[in-house]
């Protein structure tokens, strides 16, 4: 099986049971490190509810993806400009950082928009940048998709969870989650890197979770120590800058529903 990101041979790294019932094959690129599955016949079942019930994280997540996210759109973006929240799942991350001030919106296919009602994504707007949380190690053809994301915005934050070296085994990494199925394609930092450079972005990433592919010129070592004060930066600066716009979203909705 060639690698899915930069066509090089790969191995078999290991064989596990997904969604306790189907013994798959993980397949580690020699060349740039990604580690994929097999090809994944299972998704649809995988797929029965787009949020699986292990998620204890998710409210948890969407605070914390929400904090940083406003130091780096505040510190390196233009922030009154429109921006997209790619997969957003229930609006959960979009009503928060609404909240804060930012004009947020929501485009998500596969689930139902809760708490970000009529703020779906309008081909009208040009977006200054795109959040995908959670969604890149979910990829079966991950080109593909990023290419569709870059032709939205070339401005990307995302999150995912580096493949560490040496290629951990099945039962010693918990991002693995085998049990819901939808955990697929696993990047190393090489990995990206590849991407950024097939694609002419610049890659920065605070080297184990959180990741920008981007335009901008955006100094590594000042974005990490950024983002290590992103609590302190965020009470002192953004929240007393920004205007909520959570009244101006009530208001907005009930013209709608009188339409």
């Amino acid at each position: 099986m060639k690698c899915k990101i930069c066509k090089s041979d790969t191995k078999v790294q290991f064989i596990t049971k997904i969604l306790n019932k189907y013994n798959v094959r993980y397949f580690h690129c020699q060349n740039c490190g990604f580690l994929q599955t097999e090809e994944p016949y299972w998704l649809e079942k995988a797929y029965k509810q787009p949020i699986n019930d292990i998620d204890t994280g998710i409210l948890q997540r969407n605070i914390e993806f929400a904090r940083v996210t406003s130091v780096i759109l505040y510190q390196y973006f233009e922030k009154t400009s429109p921006f997209l929240d790619y997969a957003g799942g229930y609006g959960i991350f979009i009503r928060l950082m609404r909240d804060i001030g930012f004009d947020f919106y929501w485009y998500d296919p596969f689930s139902e928009n809760i708490f970000a009602k009529g703020f779906e994504c309008s081909e009208e707007k040009n977006f200054e940048a795109i959040t995908i949380f959670e969604c890149f190690e979910h990829f079966a053809n991950p080109l593909a998709e990023i290419e569709k994301i870059i032709d939205i915005s070339p401005n990307i934050i995302f999150s995912t969870n580096l493949l560490p070296d040496p290629v951990p085994d099945i039962n010693k990494w918990w991002y693995y989650t085998p049990e819901h199925g939808q955990h697929i394609a696993f990047y190393t930092m090489n990995t990206l890197k590849y991407i950024t450079e097939k694609y002419s972005l610049n890659l920065i990433s605070n080297g184990s979770y959180l990741h920008l592919f981007t335009i901008e010129d955006i100094n590594q070592k000042k974005f990490r120590k950024i983002l290590k004060k992103s609590r302190k930066y965020f009470n002192n600066t953004i929240k007393k800058s920004m205007s909520s716009r959570t009244l101006e979203d009530m208001h907005y909705i009930k013209s709608i529903i009188k339409q």
